[in-house]
């Protein structure tokens, strides 16, 4: 009998020891989990303060006025007037008819050689041999003959202005270096050009402005 409750009294020690091991495990593993959780929030709340960002504050930026910046467009305005008013008083550099206009967008028919092409410059019809003149006081900078249009005179001008006499008469009345006048007489009206042959006789003359291609009627008083 005595037996019986020792081993009665063992198996109840056992199992208590049993109860308390399982109980601390499971108090472990609670305080596990929230440990866990607690790190989770903590992490949460860092990333959320990192992301957020503060409040921008509008600013207003000063609005600039016309007394507060250059005006290109009336600066060019304020050249392009200087030029005009400086090339109103060059002279016609002969008398005659404007007989093709300068074109050089937009291509026009060319009777000699049976296509559409660019016009550099402006012929002036007159009769063979009409006095061709300087348009303005300059220097004579070339004088040739071109395959294309005959022989030609370069008169440079100063200011970036450098006009072309071609499809003229003769090439001996001026040479390279000489200085002339406006009104100056240079060479005749020719039929030298090839390019123009059939466009009867005429002065083609052209003009540059800083190495530039310019229309002659927007400076020449035609």
């Amino acid at each position: 009998m005595r037996q019986n409750r020792i081993g009665k009294s063992s198996k109840d020690r056992v199992a208590i020891a049993l109860v308390l091991c399982f109980s601390v495990v499971a108090l472990a593993s609670v305080f596990t989990v929230k440990s866990s959780i607690d790190k989770i929030n903590l992490s949460n709340d860092g990333m959320i303060a990192q992301n957020s960002k503060p409040e921008e504050q509008s600013v207003t930026k000063p609005v600039p006025t016309v007394d507060s910046m250059d005006n290109p467009s009336s600066k060019q305005g304020e050249n392009n007037s200087s030029e005009k008013s400086a090339a109103s008083s060059w002279a016609l550099p002969v008398d005659g008819t404007v007989s093709v206009k300068y074109s050089t967008d937009v291509p026009i028919y060319s009777k000699t050689l049976d296509q559409y092409m660019v016009h550099n410059g402006i012929d002036i019809s007159a009769p063979l041999d009409t006095q061709v003149k300087a348009v303005a006081n300059g220097t004579i900078v070339n004088v040739y003959k071109d395959d294309a249009l005959g022989t030609t005179i370069e008169i440079n001008h100063g200011n970036g202005f450098i006009t072309t006499y071609s499809n003229l008469s003769i090439d001996s009345m001026v040479e390279q270096g000489d200085v002339v006048k406006k009104g100056d007489i240079i060479s005749g009206v020719g039929d030298t050009s090839l390019f123009e042959a059939l466009d009867g006789p005429h002065l083609h003359f052209e003009m540059k402005k800083d190495g530039q291609l310019v229309n002659p009627a927007d400076y020449l008083p035609l």
